[in-house]
């Protein structure tokens, strides 16, 4: 009984220290978000409506993968992981209004991230 009992206490500790090693840029691998109206990314711009959000590397490039809600198209865009100060308090994204009148993502915050995504 105590060797089944030690076996599942080291596989729990490998299970945390593997989540804490995949979790190092201080920012988890999949979202929720819910745009009000369209939103630019880059050159794309897309509808409004609740996506699933997925950070995943491709070598040095740090990429987030938006899935609507319901849809299998996804869009994939380059971001740049900038650290803050202390984990973040709320869900924030950020935008500018282009010369087109088009809401055009900035940055992404998602609450208890330590970085935040710039695009």
């Amino acid at each position: 009984m105590h060797a089944v009992r030690r076996v599942g206490l080291i596989f729990l500790l490998l299970t945390v220290v593997a989540t804490a090693a995949d979790n190092k840029l201080g920012i988890r691998d999949v979202y929720k978000i819910t745009f009000t109206s369209p939103v630019r990314i880059g050159a794309t711009v897309l509808p409004q409506g609740r996506y699933v959000v997925r950070h995943k590397m491709e070598g040095q490039d740090h990429l987030m993968v938006f899935q609507q809600e319901g849809s299998t198209q996804t869009f994939t865009t380059k971001c740049t992981l900038v650290s803050l100060p202390q984990k973040a308090e709320q869900t924030q994204s950020v935008f500018e209004v282009n010369a087109s009148n088009d809401r055009v993502l900035k940055e992404l915050i998602f609450r208890g991230d330590s970085a935040k995504h710039v695009f």
